[in-house]
């Protein structure tokens, strides 16, 4: 999908960005990922989807939006389903690649489930999609863009979508350059609000001009070694564990701590870290693992912007 737009010669210069490609150049490019999963369910017209308690709310709007039912199911400490479904057709299993380290359960998953399993890798920008599994990542997850996703499905719309526009959204990225993270966080969080109730759109020519900017394999290659540093350091204190394969680039080193007063004092030494998610607390019981998850497991950045130096500082602080 060639989206690209031509330019006017001569005038003011605009972002002089790296003439690279997409990672995912393959995929059809959309404006964002709870769009591609509306995507399948259009496409596919479920009528019913299993998605897990440990999940982003957003999730339920494209459900909602095509008026298919769903249902929860709980995971275990592995961050794998509990139970199992017999699906009919007209069924799908959702499943969320946790933290981007979760590609061996999806490949048992798709043994099981086949064609009917849906893929949320959000989390998991670098992991490949399965044949004949619908696979959708969002890119702001990983990297510097205001919106932008990639789907990978065989079933295909036959829609002209509109074409999306992201330069009203860049004010928190810009301002996180020029003044600092605190002077953008409330853009960022109209950004993210502005998503909500968006039409399915193709990705924009700037986020898609961003994205073919970025060197992949450095990105990779940096959130492995400080995914390894804090394991190293941290692993022995951290209740939740997971080998990082060879193939598997994370998106966070998630740390489960009882302690209550760690997520302050984190963000009081400017460590920003998120909440997966608050709507797990008001979806479950408070006896349920899910709840667990939600209040302990702290996603510690590791991140390409930072090397060792940052990430002593995180360790200082958590030790």
């Amino acid at each position: 999908m060639n989206n690209k737009r031509e330019y006017a010669i001569g005038g003011y210069f605009g972002l002089e960005l790296r003439d690279g490609e997409h990672y995912h150049k393959d995929a059809i490019r959309l404006n964002t990922a709870r769009n591609c999963f509306e995507y399948i369910l259009r496409s596919r017209q479920y009528t019913k989807v299993y998605i897990p308690y440990y999940t982003c709310k957003v999730m339920i709007e494209p459900l909602q939006k095509c008026n298919v039912d769903f249902e929860f199911y709980h995971i275990n400490e592995l961050l794998e389903p509990v139970e199992e479904y017999v699906l009919n057709d007209n069924e799908a299993f959702l499943y969320t690649n946790y933290y981007g380290l979760k590609q061996n359960c999806i490949e048992n998953l798709a043994f099981r489930y086949g064609s009917n399993l849906i893929i949320d890798n959000a989390q998991a920008f670098y992991a490949k999609p399965l044949n004949s599994i619908d696979t959708f990542y969002s890119a702001r997850k990983f990297f510097g863009v205001a919106d932008g996703a990639y789907l990978y499905t065989d079933k295909i719309l036959d829609e002209d979508f509109p074409q999306d526009k992201s330069y009203d959204r860049m004010s928190h990225l810009l301002k996180r350059f020029d003044v600092g993270a605190e002077f953008g966080l409330s853009d960022f969080r109209e950004n993210d609000k502005s998503l909500i109730g968006q039409p399915i759109k193709k990705m924009s020519n700037l986020t898609a001009a961003i994205l073919e900017s970025i060197d992949y394999d450095n990105a990779a290659k940096q959130r492995r070694e400080n995914y390894l540093f804090l394991d190293s350091a941290l692993g022995k204190h951290n209740r939740i564990h997971f080998e990082l394969n060879s193939d598997v680039v994370p998106m966070v080193y998630p740390y489960w701590s009882d302690d209550d007063s760690l997520r302050k004092r984190l963000i009081d030494n400017k460590i920003y870290v998120a909440t997966y998610w608050p709507n797990v607390v008001e979806w479950c019981k408070p006896i349920d693992l899910e709840c667990e998850l939600s209040t302990h497991i702290i996603p510690l950045p590791i991140d390409q912007r930072y090397e060792s130096g940052g990430l002593v500082k995180i360790f200082s602080v958590v030790k």
